[in-house]
């Protein structure tokens, strides 16, 4: 969003005045639907010992969990300043400080971020009106595999990102959801060379898993 820099700002004081709430959400109901299909199609290509970089990685749970399941180390990246104190907590608390690295900023401005084997984003997308940039940015970050879950495209989701940018508007927030063509990403990612390993639906949640054409076949559930 280095296009947008109003927006991006907007979006992480949005999401700094919720994230202690994610963080309790969490310890009580554990993962959502979504999540559990990407960290399935993460477990499936494989990150036993792999370099994550995660995308709006939030209070941190996806990448924590994953360390803890066998993955080497983590890079986390969110605009919201509160959601990464949440993270940086959360890992000293569970003993996983020397092994995730946190940056607080928009993905499309922060200089130097390290590849990884695997990039990941949950609901990130749908948060940047430059999608376009975004995958193509995170794509060149990521040297195996490669995991998002963003909105399907139906009238109902439709009718939130209309509903929502409303609701923003109405509290003066430059903050916006983006509805982007889930067949237009997937050409996206295609095109740099990547193959579909997975897929998994909920009622509004799209969650794919890609992986270097070189690297794997495709066998997309």
């Amino acid at each position: 969003m280095n296009c947008c820099s109003s927006h991006a700002r907007s979006a992480g004081r949005c999401f700094s005045r919720f994230a202690r709430s994610y963080r309790r959400r969490f310890t009580r109901k554990g993962f959502e639907p979504c999540q559990q299909q990407l960290l399935s199609g993460l477990q499936q290509a494989g990150y036993q010992q792999a370099s994550l970089l995660e995308i709006g990685s939030g209070v941190g749970q996806l990448h924590l969990h994953l360390l803890e399941q066998g993955a080497a180390s983590a890079v986390g990246v969110d605009l919201a300043e509160a959601m990464i104190a949440e993270a940086r907590s959360w890992a000293q608390s569970r003993g996983l400080t020397a092994r995730a690295t946190y940056h607080v900023g928009d993905f499309m401005e922060l200089q130097e971020l390290p590849a990884a084997d695997i990039t990941f984003m949950d609901k990130v997308v749908c948060c940047y009106p430059d999608a376009d940039g975004l995958v193509h940015r995170s794509l060149r970050h990521t040297r195996r595999v490669y995991g998002l879950t963003y909105p399907r495209q139906t009238w109902y989701t439709r009718l939130g990102v209309l509903l929502g940018g409303v609701l923003m508007k109405l509290v003066f927030s430059d903050f916006r959801p983006y509805l982007h063509d889930p067949r237009q990403v997937e050409r996206w990612i295609q095109a740099a060379g990547f193959v579909k390993s997975y897929e998994n639906r909920t009622l509004i949640w799209l969650t794919q898993v890609y992986q270097r054409s070189d690297l794997a076949p495709p066998s997309a559930a």
